[in-house]
């Protein structure tokens, strides 16, 4: 695959554009599931493991919600919400 097919690498990328790739490629992840060939699925794959590595190399102490946890998980599991 040439360098052009695969963007900038995630770790070139400033904040803003980073995120701004991120919202991109989560926001066109399902059409690629359906739609897309094996190589589309396959790049697409490989393009968003390395943006969110390189959001989470950025920021291992990043937020997180309770509910997004496998104790919130099972917590909402157990009243159905």
């Amino acid at each position: 695959m040439a360098e052009r097919d695969r963007g900038v690498a995630p770790e070139q990328l400033d904040e803003g554009l980073l995120l701004k790739e991120l919202e991109a490629i989560h926001r066109t992840r399902h059409e690629t599931l359906l739609y897309g060939s094996d190589d589309a699925l396959e790049t697409h794959t490989a393009r968003m493991a390395a943006l969110e590595a390189e959001y989470v190399r950025r920021h291992p102490q990043r937020a997180t919600s309770a509910s997004r946890t496998r104790a919130g998980a099972r917590a909402r599991g157990a009243d159905g919400c």
